[in-house]
């Protein structure tokens, strides 16, 4: 009689589990398809709960000219995404005494030893005060060329353009700053920035489909690969290379560091799963990368070592990244005090998703 109770009551619970995941799943199915239909979404969406999938579906097309569909092993251009990637790389080299983080920029990159006190820390959580290499090379840099970091370091020694703020002063978002992370990677550990990075983080956590990629800088073919698309004047979906070569997506193609990793929703999903370990770093460091720092007038930047930091009443400690680039976006949402994990990958820029991640956070938290 006992036994039958019991069976009885686990019978009840798994059915109420399973229905509960069902109706979810269905819920969440409804919203991003929804976005789908209204042709502003088109890409891979993964949810986990607790490192179980409880959401993963791709919605449209990799290739639009020969109709190939997006699935769960599409690779993408993560965008700015990368940044926690160069993070990592950095804390790695600490970790294994290789670099300080309070060492100035000057140290491995004697060229722009005229910035004084900019040191890998600021670069770190953006309050380096640079200005932003992408609107200075509009109007300097030569776009016959494809523009590498080493090329970064050159155009910024020769011009010498003035820093916007002291180093500590202020919090701006910079990709100069993670592009001249990555150079240092290069120089500390003596690899490029992608062997690097695939040796020391790839690898070790069997992140098959990840690495570094330049498709014009360095093209060859990669199978299951998603085309970004962006859309024209006459509202066409189009490939940005149709822009020509003086667009900036093709001269700043030879640039790592803050983005050009790609990957994944699946092999994301290993690296969210690792953070929660110490297969790569300890808690002393994450206190470092998932905190947030203060500027010297006491205001919380919100940005740790290549994330952003967030904290919710209903939904506890979130830390994020976001990810644009010409025909990508990109984003990862990892909610610390409950374990839930939300990636999304898009290869079209014409999307709107902020309303939908408010109602994935309320359908996940019912």
């Amino acid at each position: 009689m006992k036994r039958t109770f019991l069976l009885i009551t686990i019978g009840l619970l798994l059915f109420n589990l399973t229905f509960g995941q069902s109706v979810q799943y269905k819920r969440l199915d409804s919203l991003v398809d929804s976005l789908f239909k209204q042709k502003i979404f088109n890409g891979n969406v993964l949810i986990a709960d607790k490192g179980k999938i409880i959401f993963e579906k791709s919605y449209g097309l990799a290739d639009e000219k020969t109709k190939r569909k997006l699935n769960s092993q599409t690779i993408f251009e993560l965008a700015s995404v990368s940044k926690q990637f160069t993070a990592m790389g950095i804390v790695l080299l600490e970790k294994q005494g290789k670099l300080n983080y309070e060492d100035k920029i000057s140290k491995y990159i004697p060229e722009l030893a005229f910035y004084g006190d900019i040191s890998i820390r600021n670069l770190l959580n953006h309050t380096g005060g640079l200005p932003d290499y992408i609107d200075f090379f509009e109007e300097k840099w030569d776009k016959t060329k494809i523009a590498t970091n080493q090329d970064i370091v050159n155009v910024f020694a020769k011009y010498r353009p003035k820093v916007i703020f002291q180093p500590g002063e202020k919090y701006q978002y910079s990709d100069t700053g993670y592009t001249l992370l990555g150079s240092i990677i290069e120089k500390v550990s003596d690899k490029t920035f992608g062997q690097f990075l695939s040796e020391n983080i790839f690898q070790p956590l069997k992140m098959k489909n990840t690495f570094i990629y330049r498709s014009r800088f360095e093209p060859k073919k990669i199978e299951n690969y998603a085309l970004g698309y962006v859309t024209d004047s006459l509202g066409y979906k189009v490939l940005p290379n149709s822009f020509g070569k003086e667009f900036y997506t093709y001269y700043l193609d030879g640039i790592v560091g803050d983005g050009t990793v790609n990957s994944t929703t699946e092999d994301l999903l290993k690296w969210d799963r690792a953070l929660y370990t110490d297969k790569l770093i300890d808690s002393k460091d994450k206190e470092l990368i998932f905190n947030s720092v203060k500027t010297k007038d006491g205001k919380e930047t919100n940005y740790g070592f290549g994330w952003f930091i967030g904290n919710s009443k209903k939904y506890g400690k979130i830390v994020y990244h976001t990810g644009g680039w010409p025909g990508y976006l990109t984003y990862i949402e990892r909610h610390l005090d409950n374990d839930k994990s939300i990636i999304i990958l898009q290869n079209h820029s014409n999307s709107k998703i902020n309303s939908f991640l408010q109602k994935v956070r309320m359908t996940l938290y019912n």
